[in-house]
């Protein structure tokens, strides 16, 4: 029997605008659509891990207001056990997005309810944890239970996927414990304190080597439309993935339908990790055709017939 995924993270109501293009510092617009949509990063990769059939359970919170049931019905509706997502007093995680007519956007998360998660509440999850088999974990909750939420794993030997967003410089510490460290271009050059103007054909390596340098197993770095260049010690070959082309309608959530396909190819299909990656990039690239988070990520039956479409 495959085991269970534990995802470990926010959960938010999405205030979403679309406009032409996005305002520059302090300019007024006028916008072309709004829609609310549940998401959150955790939220959303667990959604997109139950859409592609694996078993997962997640842990979070939610407010006491009247997005709470939303919210929760959202990701119980796409299959993933909730009965880890416990409530606190007050309002829900929110956030407040602007995307543009050719698919970036702005995001601005207002924690809530998620900053009501604590190392106690991580410990009392404890047996569900030691028997996953990866958990994923994200930015969006207090710094001190994702260090938590790092020790637990390691000294478990359990495989620890993080996705370093909404980026903060981490500990060695915490990073050490990580086995797939999955940041994009903004978030790698926090962590690393430097400044690359793009990832290239050059940087991404160097980049990447800085980053295992801290003592993270592997390293995945989001390219965008370029795809992903990974490299450590499961990865064979260190290697570019490219991306499927696309037209893009809502990049919002695109990387957390990576890292959510990524982590199903890995342990539930045991895909070795370069077959993993490019699954996850066509995840990725079907998930940006269509609006919102949670209601982008694809069934597998969806994402079967997409790969072979293009290939």
């Amino acid at each position: 029997m495959k085991k269970s995924i534990i995802v470990v993270g926010s959960l938010n109501l999405d205030l979403v605008a679309k406009v032409k293009r996005l305002p520059a510092l302090g300019e007024t617009i006028i916008g072309l659509d709004f829609n609310t949509y549940c998401g959150g990063k955790g939220a959303n990769q667990a959604v997109a891990l139950a859409r592609l059939g694996a078993q997962v359970k997640m842990i979070g919170k939610l407010g006491s207001d009247a997005f709470a049931a939303q919210l929760r019905n959202s990701v119980q509706q796409a299959g993933v056990d909730t009965s880890s997502v416990e409530s606190a007093r007050g309002s829900s995680g929110i956030a407040l997005i602007t995307t543009s007519s050719d698919g970036d956007n702005t995001i601005v998360v207002i924690p809530g309810a998620n900053n009501s998660l604590i190392p106690e509440d991580i410990e009392r999850c404890r047996p569900q944890i030691e028997g996953a088999g990866i958990v994923l974990g994200q930015l969006e909750i207090p710094p001190e239970t994702t260090e938590y939420l790092g020790k637990l794993v390691r000294s478990a030997g359990i495989p620890f996927l993080l996705d370093p967003a909404p980026a903060y410089p981490l500990s060695l510490e915490l990073l050490q414990s990580v086995t797939w460290l999955t940041p994009n271009e903004t978030e790698a050059q926090l962590l690393l304190k430097a400044h690359y103007p793009e990832l290239t054909a050059c940087s991404a390596p160097e980049c990447a080597d800085r980053l295992l340098g801290l003592g993270i197993k592997n390293v995945i770095l989001k390219l965008g439309a370029r795809g992903v260049y990974m490299a450590g010690q499961d990865v064979d070959e260190s290697a570019y993935v490219d991306s499927l082309p696309v037209a893009v309608v809502d990049s919002t959530a695109a990387g957390d339908a990576f890292n959510g396909a990524f982590a199903f190819a890995l342990i539930q299909n045991e895909m070795k990790p370069r077959d993993a990656a490019e699954f996850a990039c066509a995840v990725a690239a079907l998930s940006v055709t269509r609006s919102g988070a949670q209601t982008s990520m694809p069934s597998l039956c969806e994402c079967e017939a997409f790969i072979a479409q293009k290939r």
